[in-house]
């Protein structure tokens, strides 16, 4: 009997493994869990961008206290930033609610250059060239999303370039449903 023990013990395990492995192939790699939801927004004081030589000042995460807004975390160097930019310079014409910029690890002329081509679609830009917001955020990489309520909670994060699809079936309905 022991003889059969160590012989069905690789194959115990590797029955174990390949379930687990399995298991992971139906996630969405896009759908990473974010311990702030329905949790305080991180309240770290950054500064703001100077935009159109307006002078640059501090911005709190409880100054947006009472209204529905996005954050934004972006780079001039980000790719996958240049393809949701038309989308997010549509969202902000519509008015629907404030997007707040992150600029992470981004040189100020750079941010202020690739702004001045592509469009501003955002309320105000933040500047985070340590990358310490990004971390108290949890931020894996450019572009990502948050939804903060008015509470200033975080309600939902979206890792990736945004899409017209996410925008309309997911952003849409929790912002209205937020704003009321």
């Amino acid at each position: 009997m022991n003889r059969w023990i160590r012989a069905g013990l690789p194959l115990a395990l590797f029955l174990v493994i390949a379930w687990f492995l399995l298991k992971g192939l139906d996630r969405n790699p896009r759908e990473i869990p974010s311990p702030l939801i329905n949790k305080p927004a991180p309240s770290e004081v950054l500064e703001v961008l100077d935009v159109l030589d307006v002078q640059s000042q501090a911005l709190r995460v409880k100054d947006l206290k009472g209204q529905v807004w996005l954050l934004n975390v972006w780079g001039s160097w980000c790719s996958g930033c240049q393809v949701e930019h038309p989308l997010l310079n549509r969202l902000a014409a519509e008015r629907l609610l404030p997007i707040v910029g992150l600029a992470w690890k981004d040189a100020p002329a750079q941010s202020r250059d690739w702004l001045s081509r592509l469009g501003n679609p955002y309320a105000t830009v933040l500047m985070d060239l340590q990358g310490k917001a990004a971390i108290e955020w949890g931020v894996y990489g450019a572009p990502e999303t948050f939804l903060i309520d008015k509470d200033n909670n975080v309600r939902f994060k979206h890792v990736g370039p945004l899409t017209a699809d996410i925008i309309d079936k997911q952003l849409r309905p929790m912002i209205e449903q937020l704003k009321h």
